[in-house]
């Protein structure tokens, strides 16, 4: 293969894929790619670039854009021979996923050599830029990750995670905070919500004006939440057993007794979701109905389509998992690591997380600004390894969940259909860690449950995060409830704005009577440990 600035003969796969390409169609695409070179060649300078990595002045020169074009050019060869080649998806997939990875990698911006900008930088700072990139490359190499943001700007409890309240509840697992009212009068059922247990809570209380957490305070629900302990190596034998019902039921039940309710609301984002539905479906095997209502946010139930994560989960990966961190064979229990679980989700969007940091920070030598959502999600969390290896065989691999009976989790037999309470099902559209179709899919599972389901403009995490003062995106929402995702989409009506009202107006029929505002957190029988957002959130990443 030559190089991806590529002047020669075009690149190719590797020889073991290039054979699972009919020799009719590799002919088709060599012919396509040498009428494009000869082309090329003519005009080096090509059509105008439109790709956002090439657009600033100093890429506008005869050479620089020559250089774009034959690397652009490569590009789309080398993901036309991948498209092309015939074998089962999954190793499709794989095979393109490499390519794009090797093609992102390669790009011209990322090298001082072919970086016009980098080299105009250099020149204007008389070499200082190359000398602070340098250190900011050895700097991150300590942290064995791309910093993202100035970490230094940002402090959980300071100016991220403020809404004021109290931790009233902890086990080794888990601490519940409870939220001050911001209203007279609060609604009598209290509002549980779960996060996932892979991030900080704190996504959804990141600044005053987009916090999930304020926003339903405001709308006067009396808000508990669940904030994860950030497991270090004593916790690394906890089992999603243990997640389920010493974590969530534990955490519904403590609820129900600090509120003196029976039925409370409760809320589950992404593996939190799922974490939140296995638990209401074991307490209905033993005919216990505490959900007067269940929000799921961007949640898997059904694990049959699941992305651009499908490449990383196969047999030998998650044998090597359960050998190495799993306690599989009578080995000893492990971590994953928060910082590989970062990086690997980073990978899902390389030009977005990787490649700009690796150019600016260490090619320009900048240092980069204070983001909140990056300083988010730059403070990662580990996951205890036996939980961590079960999850991947009998959900992402097996998936088993969807099956009813399959498994039996808590010592009962699990059928999410057994669920009864109203379901608000939220995806959003560009979603590449929860696929939308893949959450609509929860649609067919929880049988027993009255289903709305919207879909959000946006991705995983900005999807979500829309709160309407911004007055930004849009979603979708269709009363109707098809076989199929596409034709609940067919049939959907676009509206403009967040839906947060939407959902907040969903809420108030499940959220029970109105009654004074609470003058204090807990009660005689759970009292104040510490203010929010309590001590598990600052915990770190121990490697």
């Amino acid at each position: 293969m030559v190089n991806m600035q590529g002047f020669g003969p075009g690149p190719s796969l590797a020889p073991q894929h290039m054979a699972l390409i009919p020799p009719e169609k590799l002919v088709e695409i060599e012919q396509q790619y040498a009428k494009e070179l000869s082309a090329l060649w003519a005009n080096p300078t090509g059509t105008p670039i439109t790709d956002r990595r090439f657009r600033a002045d100093a890429w506008q020169n005869p050479w620089n854009q020559a250089t774009v074009n034959f690397y652009l050019l490569n590009s789309r060869h080398l993901l036309n021979l991948a498209d092309a080649v015939e074998a089962e998806a999954k190793v499709r997939q794989r095979i393109r996923f490499s390519i794009e990875q090797m093609i992102d990698a390669m790009s011209p911006s990322n090298f001082l050599a072919t970086n016009p900008e980098a080299q105009q930088r250099l020149i204007e700072t008389k070499g200082e830029s190359l000398r602070t990139g340098i250190l900011n490359a050895l700097q991150d190499l300590g942290k064995g990750k791309v910093s993202q943001t100035d970490e230094s700007a940002f402090e959980v409890g300071k100016n991220v995670a403020t809404s004021e309240g109290a931790v009233v509840y902890q086990t080794k697992l888990f601490q519940i905070i409870q939220y001050k009212p911001l209203t007279a009068k609060v609604y009598e059922r209290p509002y549980l919500m779960i996060p996932p247990c892979i991030n900080k809570y704190y996504i959804l209380d990141l600044q005053p004006e987009s916090s999930v957490v304020r926003y339903l305070v405001e709308q006067g629900h009396t808000v508990y939440l669940v904030s994860w302990k950030n497991p270090d190596p004593s916790m690394a034998d906890t089992t999603w057993d243990d997640y389920i019902g010493d974590g969530a039921i534990h955490a519904i039940e403590t609820v129900q007794d600090i509120s003196g309710q029976k039925q409370i609301n409760i809320l589950g984002f992404c593996v939190g979701g799922t974490i939140t539905t296995t638990a209401l479906a074991v307490m209905a095997a033993r005919n216990q109905h505490p959900a007067a209502s269940l929000t799921l946010l961007t949640t898997l139930l059904d694990f049959s389509d699941t992305g651009i994560l499908d490449v990383f989960v196969d047999e030998a990966l998650v044998s090597l998992r359960e050998n190495s961190i799993g306690g599989k064979n009578g080995g000893k229990c492990g971590m994953l690591r928060g910082v590989e679980l970062a990086n690997t989700f980073s990978f899902l969007r390389p030009n977005d997380l990787v490649w700009n940091y690796v150019v600016d920070n260490y090619l320009k030598g900048n240092s980069p600004p204070p983001f909140d959502l990056l300083y988010w999600n730059g403070d990662s969390t580990n996951l205890p390894g036996a939980m961590y290896s079960w999850y991947l065989r009998h959900l992402y691999l097996q998936n088993e969940l969807k099956v009813p009976g399959k498994l039996t989790i808590c010592g009962e037999k699990v059928d999410l259909g057994k669920i009864k309470c109203p379901v608000y099902l939220y995806a959003s559209r560009e979603d590449h860690i929860v696929p939308w179709w893949s959450a609509y899919e929860s649609v067919k599972l929880l049988k027993g449950a009255k289903v709305h389901f919207v879909l959000g403009a946006s991705g995983h995490i900005a999807g979500v995060i829309n709160p309407p003062a911004k007055k930004k995106r849009n979603y979708w929402a269709n009363s109707k409830l098809p076989t199929t995702a596409d034709a609940w989409f067919d049939g959907a009506k676009e509206i403009p704005g967040s839906w947060w009202p939407d959902w907040a107006k969903w809420l108030v029929p499940h959220s029970g009577k109105q009654k004074l505002a609470p003058k204090s957190y807990g009660n005689t029988k759970y009292k104040v440990i510490e203010k929010a957002p309590g001590s598990y959130v600052k915990e770190k990443a121990i490697d």
